[in-house]
């Protein structure tokens, strides 16, 4: 058994317009393709006709468009504290995007934030302790019916995986960051344990080779 350890990463530190930033958010869409988080998230979300679809911690929002290529929802909101335009493949896929520039915990619990169909976040439940994660996933459970999730899966083989990104060109930033987030992720069973309400249907399971997937559907 690993212990689950929660640390600051590099890149949370570095200017997003440093080169080394840059490079290493390069390098995190490349792991995305590489884990197939996408498929997995589309995977989870493949019973949800169209919907209203929001992605917490949404980076540029390159992800979720590739989940909405599978998926299709009727309308996606991007969530990221950094401003950011939506990519230009939503108008191309005929899904109306707009992009919101706030705290998740902050936007979740204000009157702007609407109860939507899903809310989907990748590779952003590790940052936070057990605490705090708690208290994210209630305010998540206030505003959708259902809640899925991909994140990096707390296991030996992960973080051999971490050990070999250097290989495939990933900068220090990333190589050091990935270790930090496998020993920040999750097994079976802790997610569906912090969740806070009754009367959802919750899944919990790996996603290989290096992912851990969580689903969680109001029932009631």
């Amino acid at each position: 058994m690993i212990a689950r350890t929660v640390a600051r990463e590099m890149l949370d530190d570095l200017p997003p317009d440093d080169p080394r930033a840059r490079r290493s958010r390069a390098d995190l869409r490349r792991i995305n393709r590489l884990m197939g988080n996408a498929r997995v998230v589309a995977d989870l979300l493949k019973d949800l006709p169209g919907g209203r679809v929001l992605e917490i911690g949404a980076g540029d929002g390159t992800f979720m468009l590739r989940v909405a290529k599978v998926s299709r929802p009727s309308r996606v909101t991007l969530l990221d504290q950094q401003p950011f335009s939506p990519p230009e493949g939503f108008a191309r896929l005929g899904v109306p995007c707009e992009t919101v520039a706030a705290d998740a915990f902050t936007y979740l619990e204000s009157p702007r934030a609407e109860t939507y169909d899903a809310i989907v976040a990748n590779l952003f439940l590790h940052h936070f302790e057990r605490g705090r994660l708690n208290e994210l996933l209630r305010r998540i459970a206030a505003r959708t019916q259902r809640f899925v999730a991909c994140e990096p899966r707390r296991s030996a083989l992960a973080l051999a995986g971490t050990r070999a990104l250097g290989l495939i060109g990933c900068n220090d930033v990333t190589r050091h960051d990935a270790r930090v987030s496998v020993l920040a992720g999750f097994q079976d069973g802790e997610l569906s344990a912090l969740w806070p309400e009754a009367g959802w249907t919750l899944t919990e399971r790996s996603a290989p080779p290096f992912g851990h997937a969580f689903r969680a559907v109001r029932s009631r």
